[in-house]
């Protein structure tokens, strides 16, 4: 019977969760999804310099605000340091390994003498075969692992095919320091078999350590998990990504307005497809996730097709639900919290009211709060340029005839509101056009917001009225 799927992720905690980091997450969280497995989390941070615990608290929150939560407890690497060294002696002992007491001094000759002869710098293996009783008393030693130096190490890997590295060019590296912490190489491998990690999922700037890692399982007569090297994601220049193209924080994605399902969506379409399908449930991606189907090429990051599966997202999502999503994500938009501290129980409900209408006409979060802010708006309200134009004296006119009209009003609803509009309109032979758009003017501020009917109803009889006055000139 096979072992279950047990993925990781893995990232370092000196920093945001990137959003290459988050689409390598959603990889490893689906793949375990798919296969029935689990999702494990361990925090590397042997990097005591420059891994802090706020760093830690923000992968934790930006994986959860995704919706990717991992199952057990987050593994530290640091606190695991007994465990690498006790792994590193038994290499020792088993003659996998060996220390080393080559000094910098020693060790920059070697590189330069590597270097004139057109060789890469590694190191010369001086200490491979030595005997320990010729070691100098007054250097600390490291240990080496003992590569093979002929033949090829073969990766077999899901996205990228057979992959061969030349043993010759692998080097006896470093596996625990001098001062008796690991190297990254071997914590690792420590950690992964430990953890009972079977397929690890991972970014293809590591495909190149695959091949050393391979050396300490089959050193240790440990099974070499299955690997899946995915590319990285670039620019829409082809660069490699940066700040500039959207290599931010996944904080700063909810902070522009963007939903997890969203993200998740456009993420998991970086490299991966199923068909022509652009719109993909989180369930739809569970069912269909193959690691096999992710791309050997980079994928590019597009702001626009972000945008556009988030909008999607947005009308599509039941408007109860969407109301949650943004009363929860308002506190980390910008200006989210001075709405908030305007959203009084009757403003809560307008806003409820208008969402129908204001997801129509947004992609992020943060348009459908800007096109919401006419109900936070004191009077008399300011104008845009385009809407204090259409505010003439002719406009104005007709707004204090308009206002009597809907005053009169015997209930107050979108379509009462509409019917009365119309029949002004006809009335007075004006199209209905130049009726709605100095009535949205006088009522928002400006020359777009959710259907002007849906204004008047949200807004309310008095507030309305109030509004539209406050711009009305009797004829």
């Amino acid at each position: 019977m096979s072992r279950p799927v047990i993925t990781r992720f893995a990232p370092s905690p000196t920093g945001y969760l990137h959003i290459g980091g988050a689409r390598t997450a959603l990889f490893n969280w689906l793949y375990a999804r798919h296969t029935g497995g689990k999702m494990l989390l361990r925090i590397e941070d042997t990097d005591r310099q420059r891994s802090t615990e706020a760093a830690t608290a923000a992968i934790l929150d930006g994986l959860s605000w995704l919706g990717l939560l991992w199952d057990g407890e987050p593994v530290s690497q640091f606190e695991r340091g007994d465990r690498h060294r006790e792994v590193a002696l038994e290499l020792l002992e088993k003659g996998e390994a060996y220390y080393c007491y080559a000094s910098q001094a020693e060790l920059e000759a070697m590189r330069e003498k590597a270097r004139a002869e057109g060789r890469p710098p590694r190191y010369d293996g001086t200490w491979r075969d030595q005997a320990p009783s010729e070691a100098p008393q007054d250097v600390k030693p490291v240990i080496r692992i003992k590569a093979p130096r002929e033949g090829d190490t073969v990766i077999h890997d899901k996205v990228q095919g057979e992959v061969r590295f030349p043993n010759k060019d692998l080097d006896d590296f470093i596996i625990l320091r001098s001062d008796g912490s690991p190297t990254y190489m071997h914590a690792v491998v420590v950690d992964d078999h430990d953890m009972g990690v079977t397929h690890i999922i991972r970014g293809d700037d590591h495909l190149t350590n695959a091949a050393r890692q391979a050396l300490i399982y089959k050193a240790m007569g440990w099974d070499v998990p299955v690997m899946a090297h995915i590319p990285l994601i670039h620019g829409p220049d082809g660069a490699k990504l940066s700040k500039r193209h959207g290599a931010l924080g996944v904080e700063a994605y909810r902070a522009m307005g963007y939903l997890p399902e969203a993200l998740r969506n456009y993420l998991v379409r970086l490299g991966w497809s199923h068909g022509d399908d652009e719109i993909i449930s989180t369930a739809q991606m569970i069912e269909w996730f193959e690691i096999e189907d992710v791309n050997k090429g980079a994928a590019r990051f597009d702001f626009q097709k972000l945008e556009a599966v988030n909008g999607h997202h947005m009308r599509h999502t039941p408007d109860d639900e969407l109301f949650e999503i943004l009363m929860e994500t308002l506190p980390h938009l910008t200006d989210g919290n001075i709405i908030l501290a305007k959203l009084d129980e009757r403003r809560k409900a307008q806003l409820r009211a208008a969402l129908p209408g204001l997801k129509e006409r947004a992609k992020t979060l943060v348009e459908l709060v800007d096109g919401a802010g006419f109900l936070f708006a004191e009077r008399p309200l300011s104008f845009d340029e385009k809407a204090g134009a259409l505010l003439d004296d002719d406009a104005r006119a007709m707004l204090a005839q308009l206002a009597d009209e809907l005053a009169a009003l015997s209930s107050w609803s979108a379509a009462d509101c509409e019917a009365a509009v119309r029949a002004f309109a006809d009335r007075t032979g004006l199209k209905l056009g130049k009726v709605a758009q100095p009535l949205r003017a006088s009522l928002t501020g400006r020359t777009t917001s959710p259907g002007i009917f849906d204004v008047l109803e949200v807004l309310g009889r008095d507030e309305s009225l109030a509004r539209i006055r406050d711009q009305a000139k009797p004829a």
